[in-house]
């Protein structure tokens, strides 16, 4: 009887629809602040834009986990929806954290080195997104290859992110003679490059729903 009180399967798949979605507005609007830095105006209001895309991720993950508790019957394991929505919220998380690193250190100038990983960071939360908008139809033979090639990619482009951190880090000790500015960078880069360590964490997370579901 008290089964019967809960809903059997909850809209899990298009809640996470919405938070990937959000993972992409946050990134882009990053993505945006960057590319119009000098304007503080267009920063500032990007910055707001990060933010509340942001919100908006915290709001569906807290939906999600109390989603969990009410459902009788979940469409993948429960474990695994908890395990899958905190870690995109992660993601939201370290993007908020890259423009806020940003505002408190006061950086005065992008280097080419933060234009290069901000344009990882974004593809691999599209590449996240179109991976997510799959999970529903992973009993399909074709969609579940199609959706773990996509995780994939999320890898490479991880790979990618570390090697342009790598890159950037030897030019930064190499040629920056302001130690503050060296302590400043150094930040923005790690934070950049876990951006994308995240996304292969949902990656990874993916993958073994996908290979356990279909």
């Amino acid at each position: 009887m008290f089964g019967k009180l809960l809903p059997r399967e909850g809209n899990f798949f298009e809640m996470f629809n919405q938070h990937a979605e959000r993972i992409v507005e946050a990134a882009r609007a990053f993505e945006q602040l960057v590319a119009n830095y000098n304007d503080l105006h267009l920063r500032e209001q990007y910055n707001r834009d990060v933010d509340n895309a942001e919100r908006a991720a915290d709001r569906v993950t807290h939906d999600v986990n109390r989603l969990i508790h009410k459902t009788f019957i979940t469409p993948i394991d429960r474990e695994q929806i908890h395990k899958l929505i905190n870690t995109m919220d992660d993601v939201a998380d370290l993007i908020q954290d890259c423009a806020e690193t940003m505002a408190l250190y006061d950086v005065r100038h992008m280097t080419e080195e933060i234009s290069r990983l901000t344009t990882l960071s974004v593809k691999g939360c599209e590449r996240l997104k179109d991976a997510v908008r799959h999970l529903n139809k992973i009993a399909e033979p074709a969609v579940a290859e199609a959706t773990l090639k996509t995780c994939e990619e999320i890898d490479r482009i991880e790979s990618d992110a570390d090697r342009v951190m790598r890159s950037a880090m030897s030019k930064l000790f190499r040629e920056e003679p302001d130690v503050r500015e060296v302590i400043k960078l150094k930040a923005i880069y790690e934070l950049l490059e876990t951006v994308t360590d995240k996304c292969e964490d949902v990656a990874n997370v993916i993958e073994g729903i996908v290979l356990e579901n279909s």
